[in-house]
């Protein structure tokens, strides 16, 4: 398995054969990804689907499969044609397959910001596959609970956002209790922020300190 992180939650998942592109936000650099056979959106909000751009990215990659949560392409759909056209509404707790690759969503709603902003849906995306690593990217929630999270290998993590505490951070590494950790959601922050987030991340996420895997600016790594 290829892991690329593209910025912010973006990220791209190589394996048995296959490509997906997860959350192709608003921060995110997925200009010049070609071939892909699925793109999935956890949720709406624009910095994990562009409305600006997410219609030249099918353009771009005209055989891969769409799925995602059922509100975010109705949100979309009237601002991105392609979307209406080619959106498969993920259910939770129902596989899609893409090749040898399964991807479950799990979860329901959106974490919690503020007493003035609605929640909304979203689903977190478990991806497995024979022979590899299982890899949790949990879009905008920390709460989803699934037999399958009881076996991540790879945890995508949200570093920082508007309804991010970093106790709660922690919490949600320590009950998973990956392999590893790969910080994801991570734009807002500049470099002294993020290098502390993730000492708190990786000291304290498992007793004794779990593996960081840093995968910004690096490319395609494997696992």
């Amino acid at each position: 398995m290829e892991l690329t992180h593209l910025g912010h939650s973006c990220m791209l998942v190589e394996a048995a054969g296959r490509r997906l592109l997860i959350d192709p936000g608003t921060f995110s650099d997925f200009a010049q990804v070609r071939d892909l056979d699925a793109v999935l959106v956890t949720h709406q909000h624009p910095d994990h689907a562009d409305p600006r751009r997410l219609g030249q990215l099918l353009r771009d990659n005209p055989s891969a499969r769409l799925w995602t949560e059922p509100a975010a392409a109705d949100t979309l759909s009237p601002d991105v044609p392609e979307v209406g056209d080619r959106a498969v509404p993920l259910a939770r707790g129902t596989a899609v397959q893409v090749g040898g690759l399964a991807v479950t969503p799990v979860g329901e709603q959106h974490a919690f910001i503020h007493d003035y902003v609605p929640r909304i849906t979203n689903l977190g995306l478990v991806v497995t596959a024979e022979g590899e690593p299982t890899v949790f990217h949990p879009g905008d929630a920390l709460d989803a609970e699934d037999p399958l999270l009881q076996q991540v290998d790879v945890l995508c993590v949200p570093v920082n956002a508007p309804w991010a505490r970093v106790a709660d951070t922690v919490g949600f590494v320590r009950r998973l209790a990956p392999q590893r950790v790969v910080p994801i959601h991570d734009g807002l922050l500049n470099e002294n922020g993020r290098r502390m987030y993730l000492g708190h991340i990786g000291t304290h996420g498992v007793d004794g300190g779990v593996e960081v895997l840093d995968l910004r600016d690096r490319g395609p790594v494997t696992l």
